[in-house]
């Protein structure tokens, strides 16, 4: 792509103010994203009944959605992405509401809406939305006087947890609840109620581990292996191990043969035998690059909402990629959470598309100073 400097037009002044390095890393992972789709797919397609390529059609079928909302919402000004975001957690917080009385139950939790060939998981565009919102309320406490707009993002945050912990979402919820703190404490929240935070976050764990049995199960069973059914993680090791340091190349992997989720939550473990140890750190590294990327265009940055916004959607991106290769390295107990761009998945595809498209509107060049 070639665009004169002096070309005024959107994408032509989109091409030249946004991080073509970043958006690089992005596509990168895409790519491999789809390389492991197409290897890890087609045989737990396979194994519950489907044509082999019944997950890699639907994943390529939404994959040039979800580019093509990237691309749109990363041209938008900060102020239409602040109204865009509104506009989105709007409708996403009343399809969550809605999955409690319209919902479809999966393994005791009603997260999904079902509609005509596909199954919508609203909590997916809360993430995202919720996190420009929430900018939006900070920032607006700190320039305006006498603005209630901590109580305001207190509030949304109260019903956003709420709605999520009734799902049950736990995993969710603690990421929406550390991407919220985060800009908090940079919107200024003092020390003392830092400390209090911190404290509530671990009575609230304490909490879940007491009465949500799936909780205590999972925390069981990562700490005493031997206490429950751990099939899922051990086969995830034993890919590990078979990958090696180059891996045993894409396709011929053996353990996503009986991994259930090998295709979702364990995508990053067919990448580890298929493609080995080296990938699997390419795969780190371009997460990690994304993330530091964007923090370090901000740095210049003189608008707060701007500020806390991206930082908001950066740490929830590098936080479920954490959680999910985690998850699949047994470095935590197990939490049913998608690679972003890697793992097969509609509404987190979509979502991530909406997520990063705003990261990159908002971390693109603006030598005004003003919200364009």
């Amino acid at each position: 792509m070639s665009f004169a400097r002096t070309d005024q037009s959107l994408v032509a002044r989109w091409w030249w103010t946004v991080d073509r390095w970043s958006l690089l890393a992005i596509a990168s992972l895409i790519g491999i994203g789809a390389l492991l789709i197409m290897a890890a797919s087609p045989a737990v397609a396979e194994r519950i009944g489907l044509d082999q390529l019944h997950f890699a059609k639907r994943h390529f079928a939404l994959l040039p959605v979800s580019i093509g909302i990237l691309f749109v919402v990363s041209l938008q000004s900060p102020r239409n992405i602040r109204r865009l975001a509104v506009v989105g957690f709007i409708i996403a917080i009343a399809l969550l509401a809605f999955t409690f009385v319209g919902g479809v139950e999966i393994k005791g939790a009603r997260r999904w809406i079902n509609l005509p060939g596909f199954s919508l998981q609203p909590s997916e565009f809360v993430k995202p939305t919720f996190a420009v919102v929430a900018a939006w309320m900070f920032s607006e406490h700190r320039n305006r006087e006498n603005s209630k707009g901590h109580w305001y993002a207190i509030g949304l945050y109260v019903l956003v947890v709420g709605l999520l912990i009734k799902q049950p979402d736990l995993g969710m919820a603690v990421v929406v609840s550390a991407v919220w703190f985060t800009q908090f404490f940079l919107a200024g929240l003092r020390l003392f109620w830092v400390a209090a935070g911190v404290g509530a976050g671990a009575a609230g764990l304490v909490g879940a581990y007491i009465m949500l049995p799936h909780v205590t199960s999972r925390i069981d069973r990562f700490l005493h292996p031997q206490s429950g059914d751990s099939y899922q993680v051990d086969r995830s090791m034993d890919a590990f191990m078979n990958g090696g340091l180059w891996g045993r190349g894409p396709g011929e992997g053996t353990v996503k043969g009986w991994l259930p989720d090998a295709h979702a939550d364990f995508i990053f473990a067919v990448a580890g035998e298929e493609l080995g140890l080296i990938a699997c750190l390419v795969i780190v590294a371009l997460f990690a690059f994304v993330v530091l990327r964007g923090f370090s265009r901000l740095l210049q940055e003189g608008n707060l909402f701007v500020v806390l916004a991206a930082t908001g959607l950066l740490v929830q991106f590098g936080l479920q990629a954490i959680i999910n290769m985690a998850s699949s390295l047994e470095l935590m107990p197990t939490k049913g959470m998608t690679l972003p761009f890697l793992s097969y998945g509609g509404s987190s595809l979509l979502a991530l598309g909406l997520g990063m498209g705003m990261a990159l509107a908002l971390t693109r060049k603006r030598f005004t100073g003003g919200d364009t």
